[in-house]
């Protein structure tokens, strides 16, 4: 039986392994993504409630993290999560974890009042959680990616409404 919770401290570890396990291969990575969840842990952006894990019979094989952004415009700021990284063990992609993880996360996440969720991710498999193209509502990244794998959900209906402008991460997501 697949058990979500919070990461622990006693996690860490465990938990930076998988995900430099689970980008190892990834063509689109720089395989240093298990650096940047370790750097967000130390930051106001961290949000200990949003680092969740998947663990089978007592072995961690999946996480997720959604830490603090804002998406910034001329007329205010207005503060999002960003979902960076979703996170499975090879042995264990396929099967549906990412998505129980995804889902999860989205709900712990409505349910301590915040009201989105920015990503950069695959356009073919985010779509099916409910992620739109960022700039139907205007919003936009602040590096070169394709607008296609720039996306955005809307966690709390009304949220995103008279929201546009740049995303803007911790400094920690360009080291």
């Amino acid at each position: 039986m697949l058990e979500l919770r919070q990461e622990t401290p006693e996690d860490h570890v465990i938990v930076e392994a998988l995900v430099k396990a689970a980008f190892a291969d990834e063509v689109f990575s720089d395989q240093s993504e298990h650096h940047l969840v370790r750097r967000l842990r130390s930051t106001p952006s961290f949000i200990p409630e949003l680092s969740i894990v998947a663990e089978l019979d007592d072995e961690i094989v999946g996480h997720i993290l959604l830490s603090g952004i804002v998406i910034r415009n001329d007329n205010g700021v207005f503060p999002s999560l960003a979902m960076a990284p979703v996170s499975v063990l090879p042995a264990y992609q396929h099967q549906g974890i990412g998505g129980r993880l995804v889902r999860y996360a989205h709900q712990v996440a409505a349910d301590l009042g915040h009201g989105s969720v920015v990503l950069l991710g695959h356009a073919d498999y985010y779509p099916r959680f409910g992620y739109e193209p960022a700039a139907k509502y205007h919003i936009s990244l602040p590096f070169e990616v394709p607008a296609e794998n720039c996306m955005i959900i809307e966690l709390i209906e009304g949220s995103l409404q008279g929201v546009s402008g740049m995303v803007e991460y911790p400094s920690v997501f360009f080291e």
